[in-house]
Formats: C-alpha cells, structure tokens, sequence
C-alpha cells in the first residue's frame, strides 16, 4: 500500500501505477455524476454535442451532495458517496469515450466496469460511506453546476477539492478487485466451516 497525492486533470501513466489497497488525496476538481447525469453525457456523446465541462483525465465522484445556497454562491453542506453499482450499465461507454481516470464511490462495480478500468486506463475507488460531512470538508470551492434541472443530487457539480479523502483504490487498472478477492476468501472460508460441521 502506497499513499499518493494527486492532481487533476490525471494522466494515464500517473494511474496506471497505482494498485488495489493504495491510498489517494486529490487535489484539483471533481464532478459530481450519478444516474441521470451519466445518461445525459451519454446522449450528448450520441449526438455529437460538446459537454459544459471537460472529463479528460477527470475524476468522478459518485454523490448526490446536498447544497446549501449562501449569497451568491453554493456551499456543500454534505457530500457522502453513492452506491456506484447504479452506474455500471453506462460506466463502461463513458470511460472510453471521454477518458475519466478516477471514479469514486462505494460499494464497488461490476466485472464490465472492471475490465473498461484495465482497457483505458482508470481506478475505481472506494470513500467510505457516511462519512459526507468529512467529504464537504475538503470541498473547498463550488466553482459551478451543471444540468440543475435534473435535481441537486443528480446535476453534475464542478467542484474544488484539496487532499479529498482519504479514498482506497478498489479495482485498479491491472483488473485487480479488491472486491473479488474478499468475495474469493470468503467463499474459501465458507467451505472450510462447511467442512467441519
């Protein structure tokens, strides 16, 4: 396990070397994408129209984060994880058309989403859950939001972090799972109690 400060926008060969286990702080900006947001990209892309923002070398944050409006500016006030499984059927598509180096959530992604992370080069890692107060804490700056029709869980927001995490990476881009392989020891465990019963 290797700790790592990052900054935004990524680089294939900055995440290419980090592994399953290792810790991250990322400095720069993030945006907020779940459900619907991760649709409309895809529809943009379908159409051939530009996105209001750049995801080259971009890091995704899986939240719906709760905004509070503060003169003329936004502030987070909560900015914990989603569950990221909702995204796997569109995850896939979206890293290889606008190469996304970093996906943070929790709760992990499929077999798909791995092998799209080992094909264009990106990380999935995982912030623990319920701990969004923490998370808004190294939000620094909103520096804009997208797509606000769609609800202020779902728009995409442009934020500024500085040392966001800690977040562990989960599925690297070798293909390795940390999810697979509790999911393989458990299972070996399991035998071996069936076995002594």
């Amino acid at each position: 396990m290797v700790e790592y400060r990052l900054k935004t926008p990524l680089k294939e060969d900055e995440v290419r070397k980090l592994n399953v286990g290792d810790i991250l702080y990322i400095t720069g900006t993030i945006f907020s994408a779940r459900d619907q947001a991760h649709r409309r990209i895809l529809e943009y892309a379908e159409k051939g129209l530009e996105l209001p923002f750049n995801l080259d070398g971009a890091v995704i944050f899986h939240v719906g984060p709760i905004m509070q409006r503060k003169d003329d500016r936004w502030v987070v006030v909560s900015a914990g994880p989603t569950t990221s499984t909702r995204m796997n059927s569109t995850t896939p598509k979206l890293l290889e058309r606008f190469r996304v180096r970093v996906i943070i959530g929790k709760g992990g992604m499929s077999f798909e989403v791995a092998e799209a992370l080992k094909r264009f080069g990106a990380v999935y890692c995982h912030f623990t859950g319920g701990a969004g107060v923490l998370a808004a804490k190294n939000i620094k700056e909103v520096e804009g939001v997208e797509w606000i029709d769609l609800g202020m869980p779902e728009a995409v927001w442009k934020l500024k972090v500085e040392d966001f995490g800690p977040v562990t990476v989960t599925i690297d881009s070798k293909g390795r799972s940390l999810y697979e392989t509790v999911k393989k020891s458990v299972e070996e465990n399991l035998k071996k109690i069936y076995q002594q019963i």
